[in-house]
């Protein structure tokens, strides 16, 4: 099987935006009864939203149109920005954007203006006064020693946020489903997340790991991941920015099967 997971985000965890369809819909099931979502996914359609509300959209409530427009227009800079300099071949760059895997995906319209869908404004809550100095801190000093570069330039991992979110290219995720456990292995990195589902409790809080202690289970056709148990990074993947992770984050995911070929 092969699809597309659309995302959003509440105030920093993955949220599913499940239409009112969804619930009409039957998916296929394994032999217990709970959806089988085993299959090659990706989440490029997703890659067109913007992380957070754009200022001056700030309150308003657009229609389906409106968004699809708005995310079209955004598409359209983007592509138009890699020949700025370039018209006569001329200068130094990097990656073209056409090497992206954006760039061949055509908008649509989403579900709503931005991927943070709660708080209602559409924002991430800001920064406190620790983590603007420690990422100020890393900005500054990021190549004193290794530890200090970001863990997904290391190829170390890019984290849940960072491996679960849209990004430039290698957004495929190659689920693989058993009864009792979940993997989920990245394109990007080949990080693999084995979820156990049903499994009882987090291991003891002395064990950290990359991406977390995650433990699953089922709610109908939703399948929910809590997450604990990281390990302290100075300096993490984050949507729209590279951040510290800490050991007592707590992350909550849902992914709802809505139709043959898309979860959210």
């Amino acid at each position: 099987m092969t699809g597309r997971i659309i995302l959003g985000c509440v105030a920093g965890l993955l949220l599913a935006i499940a239409p009112a369809s969804a619930q009409e819909w039957e998916p296929p099931r394994l032999a217990n009864g709970v959806p089988d979502i085993n299959g090659m996914w990706n989440n490029v359609g997703s890659s067109h939203v913007p992380l957070e509300v754009p200022d001056d959209l700030a309150g308003k409530t657009l229609t389906e149109d409106e968004r699809l427009e708005l995310f079209t227009a955004r598409s359209d800079r983007a592509k138009a920005a890699q020949w700025e300099g370039h018209e006569n071949s001329r200068g130094v760059g990097a990656y073209a954007n056409y090497w992206f895997d954006w760039y061949w995906r055509e908008p649509v319209a989403g579900e709503a203006p931005a991927l943070i869908i709660d708080p209602p404004i559409g924002k991430r809550p800001a920064f406190t006064e620790r983590a603007r100095d420690s990422v100020q801190y890393y900005r500054d000093h990021l190549h004193d020693q290794a530890a200090n570069m970001e863990a997904g330039d290391r190829c170390l991992s890019r984290g849940v946020f960072g491996m679960m979110m849209p990004t430039a290219y290698n957004n495929g995720k190659l689920i693989v489903q058993t009864e009792d456990h979940i993997l989920i292995h990245s394109e990007m990195i080949h990080n693999a997340r084995i979820i156990p589902i049903d499994s009882g409790p987090h291991v003891s809080d002395k064990i950290t790991q990359w991406e977390g202690d995650p433990r699953g289970y089922w709610e109908g056709n939703t399948l929910v991941v809590e997450s604990t148990n990281f390990k302290a990074v100075g300096n993490m993947r984050a949507p729209g920015s590279r951040a510290p992770q800490h050991t007592g984050r707590r992350m909550v995911e849902r992914f709802t099967f809505v139709d043959d070929e898309t979860l959210n």
